[in-house]
């Protein structure tokens, strides 16, 4: 019997939930987003639980989309495709907006969907040693279903930047354009998650839960099913164009993708 892809632990008010495919750097394949979205779903309708901590085992927080899964789905027809993005796009959309306060420990990479994750969170802490990529267009594709939550941590500009580069930045650089709110060193990790979580929980609940419900409903671009639709059919679409199933197959063939010049 396969491990579960994620690991809960309930300690009083706070819940950790562990994304638990360490041998693959925590990538998201099926099994995992589903079961993101019925535990956060699940998690932010318990009213004993207070706050919400997204970790990696490991050394990685997320390296994003499992690259077997995306190559299935670019594969996949044309309906089972889509049906597959809109399930990626409605996991961010119930992490980001559970009901409870939410803590990104992000405690190594977080690549692809672990942007999205990390910015989906209502508050990012980040391993000094951490590194952090919108690395989609380097495998021909587009960071679709994450761009909604990324441009709202980073804005548009930071965030036109990493997604056409698809560079890596480390921990300093993420905090510095507000990716994450602070670093520790990975000693220190923990006992910066603690702190937050402290404050947290002097905090009224009700008014933590209203207090979200009024940042959805004053930010200038709100995340609606429109939207999240429309980056579940670009995605859709990418994952199928010859350009992404190259790019998709020279990652796991360890080569360039025929559009790098060579030296």
């Amino acid at each position: 019997m396969s491990e579960p892809t994620l690991q809960v632990e309930n300690s009083g008010a706070v819940a950790r939930v562990w994304m638990n495919r360490p041998d693959v750097h925590n990538a998201l394949n099926e099994a995992m987003i589903d079961e993101l979205a019925e535990t956060f779903l699940r998690l932010g309708e318990d009213s004993a639980v207070r706050v919400i901590v997204l970790s990696g085992r490991g050394k990685s927080f997320s390296a994003g989309g499992d690259i077997d899964y995306m190559k299935r789905q670019g594969a996949a027809p044309a309906v089972e495709n889509l049906a597959t993005a809109r399930g990626l796009a409605q996991m961010f959309h119930t992490v980001a907006a559970c009901p409870r306060p939410t803590i990104a420990r992000v405690n190594g990479a977080a690549m692809g969907g672990g942007v999205g994750l990390v910015s989906a969170c209502d508050i990012a802490i980040a391993s000094s040693t951490a590194i952090f990529a919108a690395s989609e267009v380097r495998l021909g594709l587009i960071p679709s279903t994450i761009a909604p939550y990324v441009l709202r941590a980073i804005g548009p500009r930071q965030a036109g930047r990493l997604f056409a580069t698809g560079e890596r930045i480390d921990a300093a650089r993420a905090e510095r354009i507000g990716l994450v709110h602070e670093i520790a060193e990975p000693d220190q990790l923990d006992w910066r998650v603690q702190s937050v979580i402290d404050n947290l929980l002097a905090g009224g609940p009700s008014a933590q839960t209203a207090a979200k419900s009024l940042l959805e409903t004053v930010v200038n671009h709100p995340i609606t099913r429109e939207l999240m639709e429309e980056t579940a059919v670009r995605i859709a679409e990418r994952r199928s164009d010859p350009e992404a199933t190259e790019g998709l197959s020279a990652f796991l063939e360890k080569r360039p993708p025929d559009w790098v010049p060579e030296k």
